[in-house]
């Protein structure tokens, strides 16, 4: 009896994705990875303070395929750093010319991290931006750190070092390692979606929002909520004392021309 449905051979799946990583890169030398940016807004007064640089791409059959799409498609670390180098070109290009008190926030992705001419790399690009060092953030996941956690804080020991902040990205979706806390050059935790959603109706959620804002404050660390969706939150997030927040309830990602007129209009 055949199955309805044909098992894929292994030389099917390498072909598939070697199919996918030419694909990106074609995509990458053709401009179709562009670039939106999420509006970061201080809690204390809600004046926006920066923003997230963020991916995405205009596939011509598919439609836009996010940032978390796209990185899954790079079928190697060298295919997925060509897609941080070219987030980072453009993202540090628009931003050369924002206002002074507007910041940048860069992702890192495991692969990133891992390769030893990374710091390196990205004071380079840095540098002929013209983009002052101080302003921008670096935000990497737990996940891009597993691998190997001393290697991270060596090299981003070196960045903080030049004046850039860094931010542990997306704290409260995976295992929570306490152990990034003491050994990585931390200046922010930023907490994932999860981590507030049921804040404003659950009282255990908010406790637990309330425990990780008063352990950060300890370490000496600002807490950026993202996700803000509701009034509620809002004010929730502000109360426990975090620094800042980002979410549909105040602006939605935009073009980098959109983003400036947004940020000097507010």
């Amino acid at each position: 009896m055949t199955s309805t449905r044909e098992r894929r051979s292994p030389n099917d799946r390498r072909r598939s994705s070697a199919e996918r990583s030419k694909e990106l890169l074609a995509a990458i030398e053709q401009n179709q990875v562009e670039l939106l940016f999420q509006p970061q807004f201080s809690c204390a007064d809600g004046r926006v303070i920066g923003a997230e640089a963020l991916a995405r791409w205009k596939h011509p059959q598919r439609g836009p395929v996010g940032v978390e799409s796209l990185f899954d498609r790079a079928g190697n670390a060298r295919e997925a750093a060509a897609l941080t180098h070219h987030i980072a070109v453009r993202a540090l290009a628009a931003a050369a010319g924002w206002p002074d008190n507007l910041r940048l926030s860069l992702n890192v992705t495991a692969a990133d991290i891992s390769a030893v001419d990374f710091a390196d790399g990205l004071r380079v690009l840095v540098r002929e931006s013209g983009f002052d060092t101080t302003r921008l953030t670096l935000e990497l996941t737990e996940q891009a750190l597993v691998r190997d956690v001393e290697g991270s804080a060596a090299q981003l020991a070196g960045l903080v070092s030049d004046g850039m902040r860094i931010a542990l990205d997306d704290f409260g979706a995976g295992f929570c390692n306490f152990r990034y806390l003491k050994l990585l050059p931390l200046d922010y935790l930023k907490l994932d979606r999860t981590m507030v959603e049921g804040i404003a109706a659950d009282e255990r959620d908010l406790a637990v929002l309330r425990a990780i804002v008063a352990m950060a404050g300890a370490l000496d660390l600002a807490v950026i909520a993202e996700g803000i969706e509701t009034e509620a939150q809002l004010d929730k997030v502000r109360a426990e004392g975090c620094a800042a927040f980002q979410g549909f309830l105040r602006a939605r990602p935009m073009e980098a021309e959109a983003f400036v007129s947004f940020a000097r209009s507010g």
